[in-house]
């Protein structure tokens, strides 16, 4: 049985990635409340994570979401440990973006309702696929 490659370019998932990023760079910039930019925010980066690391990377499904799950986790965890403290950025503005600076229990239902998502709509995906042929070609 010959081994399938780990890296390999997917531009579908490439371009989702470059979308859900634009989306939430819009959120940052322009949207100011309490429940779109939290998190909706929180699982849209969930989505984007896997969505990026499946442009790169050939994996099953749920080994990537559980990757992109656990270490979205990672960072949530780290933000209540005070990392950002610990590693002299608390006065960066980007670090504070990317990392965050605050733990919420809600963030971590964030998280896991995006990868849920993405379970779901790589299932979905999956039994509604038809591989193109002669006959079916799109339009």
């Amino acid at each position: 049985m010959k081994a399938r490659p780990v890296f390999s370019f997917q531009l579908n998932y490439f371009l989702c990635a470059v979308f859900l990023f634009c989306i939430e760079v819009l959120i940052a910039v322009y949207v100011h409340d309490r429940i779109i930019r939290p998190y909706i925010g929180d699982l849209l980066v969930v989505i984007f994570l896997y969505a990026l690391l499946k442009s790169f990377w050939d994996l099953p499904v749920l080994t990537a979401a559980l990757s992109v799950l656990l270490f979205s986790y990672v960072v949530e965890l780290s933000q209540w440990a005070g990392f950002i403290n610990y590693i002299g950025l608390e006065q960066s503005q980007l670090a504070n973006i990317v990392l965050g600076n605050s733990f919420e229990w809600i963030d971590i239902l964030a998280y896991t309702a995006g990868t849920l998502c993405i379970v779901v709509i790589e299932w979905y995906r999956s039994k509604h696929a038809q591989p193109y042929s002669l006959t079916n070609m799109p339009e």
